[in-house]
């Protein structure tokens, strides 16, 4: 009782005095700072909650990561060295002031005093900056920062230690957000005004983007502070175009390819017609001859006991024809997590060639004519899945526009089921393992199922479209297909088939005693034998 009257308490105290001292809410601020949709968390709790250290407000209280406290603590001590002729304190009373401006930037009610919160965004900013400053392509900067021994196994250098993998794949986890905001100002204590503090900043933003970023080769990220709200927000914005749809414009290669796609989505239109329409026609011929035929045996006494068998074999093949469209109906329901698109084996089999690109999502295609299907480089290692889950949750939870990121890693897991399918693409060049195995990276995409919400994206879009109907036009494929679904996947046929064999073995033998090649009473007289 006596901590609900307390935080009652504050609340008051806290709204009396934004009243009181007329403070101005950041209004212009977007909320950038989310809690992980609840669907997403579900699947895997461990790729999205910090295992190693907690930065900002939302996972600060959890006694687990309490052992990091020290480090932290530690990097505060460092921090304060750097600051010229100033203490520790003044960087809290910076962060103070700006009370506002950090509290617009999380989703979640952050229930910490003024104070509180300026000393913990404090630390925990002298924690991170110490952390970036390994990444920096200054060598000079990167050289007067020595990291103590008992920091070397989270801040290494060389990004071989385990703890150094676990506190990255942390610091890019959606609730363990920092506004870029308080990084800069710390390195304007620093520095002797704004613009060396940017220069240096920028520096660790690039040598972190070229270490974390999934995608190869896409050059230069923008180190902009006024377009990146925190470092996952960077991350997105340099790895995922803000204009997909621009950057699919056509160009004269393009256009070929559409023409050559339209010219043979008609071939395939017409060979559709003509398969469907025969197969109609074939099942009603067989159909008409196997009612015949069982009218026919069940006037001959000796074989009228077939008859009834054979006609539950039909019976039982339409009732599972009639149970395998109700499966394929739902199975086509929108609710699908994986979307139907044939795999990098059933690509590769009918003649699909996979090339790699270098860049970002908008250099994904499929061209036609020359069957080749256009995926940017990615590296897959042991932090690449923390990475990708959480930047399409922050996709998901920012909804800036259409969920691209999303959709591709839909599209990877559509299109790679089984180890074979890894090995194709990092045969091709467009995945680079750092994973132990292929089947590591299988059952890495395999495990990225769940989307928050149904979304299309135009461009990817187009290219799964494609995809499915290259391979539903080739005529590998439609063969295989006709010949599991019509022959041996056709019990009608199999039973006439069986009938036709057995009335021309009835025929063969009263064709041979007619023409004397068989006594008329050799059956009798081999039973007489038996007898």
């Amino acid at each position: 009782m006596s901590n609900t009257l307390f935080d009652e308490t504050q609340w008051i105290i806290r709204i009396r005095r934004i009243f009181d001292e007329d403070v101005e809410f950041s209004e212009d601020q977007p909320i950038c700072i989310f809690d992980v949709p609840k669907p997403l968390l579900g699947t895997k709790p461990e790729a999205y909650i910090p295992q190693l250290v907690a930065l900002g407000p939302y996972h600060h209280s959890r006694e687990e990561l309490g052992e990091m406290e020290w480090y932290k603590l530690s990097a505060a001590k460092r921090a304060q060295s750097h600051l010229p002729g100033t203490d520790f304190q003044q960087l809290v009373d910076i962060f103070a002031k700006l009370e506002h401006l950090i509290r617009a930037h999380y989703h979640r009610h952050l229930n910490l005093s003024n104070e509180t919160l300026g000393w913990m965004m404090a630390i925990d900013v002298s924690f991170l900056l110490e952390f970036l400053q390994s990444f920096s392509k200054d060598n000079k900067q990167r050289a007067l920062h020595r990291i103590p021994s008992r920091m070397s196994h989270l801040v290494d250098p060389s990004r071989r230690t385990s703890s150094h993998s676990m506190l990255l794949r942390d610091i890019v986890m959606l609730e363990n957000q920092i506004p870029l905001l308080l990084i800069l100002k710390a390195l304007e204590t620093r520095c002797s005004s704004a613009q060396p503090a940017q220069s240096v900043l920028g520096s660790m933003l690039i040598g972190f983007f070229q270490e974390v970023s999934t995608f190869r080769g896409i050059g230069r990220p923008c180190t902009d502070i006024n377009r990146h709200a925190h470092l996952l927000d960077f991350l997105y914005s340099n790895m995922v175009p803000k204009s997909a749809e621009e950057s699919h414009a056509a160009t004269e290669d393009d256009e070929s390819c559409h023409k050559h796609d339209h010219r043979k989505s008609t071939l395939n239109s017409v060979t559709e017609l003509l398969v469907n329409r025969g197969s109609k026609i074939v099942s009603v011929i067989t159909d008409f001859l196997l009612r015949f035929l069982l009218k026919f045996i069940a006037t001959l006494p000796c074989l009228s006991i077939l008859g009834e068998p054979i006609e539950q074999l039909t019976q039982q093949n339409a009732s599972e024809q009639r149970g395998a469209s109700d499966v394929q109906n739902k199975s086509t329901s929108p609710l699908l997590e994986e979307i139907a698109v044939p795999s990098v084996s059933e690509l590769a089999y009918t003649g699909v060639r996979f090339c790699p690109t270098v860049g970002d999502l908008s250099t994904i295609e499929f061209c036609s004519a020359t069957a080749t299907l256009h995926l940017p480089v990615i590296g897959v290692d042991v932090n690449s899945e923390v990475v990708l889950r959480n930047l399409v949750a922050y996709e998901a939870a920012s909804a800036a526009g259409p969920l691209v990121l999303a959709r591709y890693v839909e599209l990877m897991n559509g299109i790679v089921d089984t180890e074979e399918d890894a090995r194709l693409l990092r045969e091709s060049g467009v995945v680079l393992n750092h994973l132990k195995s292929d089947r590591e990276v299988a059952e890495l995409w395999n495990g990225m199922t769940r989307s928050v919400r149904l979304t299309r994206v135009p461009a990817l879009d187009r290219v799964i479209d494609e995809l499915n109907r290259h391979h539903e036009g080739c005529w590998k494929v439609r063969v295989r297909a006709f010949v599991r679904a019509r022959l041996l996947g056709s019990r009608e046929l199999l039973a006439c088939a069986a009938v036709v064999l057995l009335v021309l073995f009835l025929g063969l033998q009263a064709f041979c005693v007619v023409r004397g090649c068989v006594p008329v009473s050799y059956g009798m007289a081999s039973r007489k034998i038996a007898a």
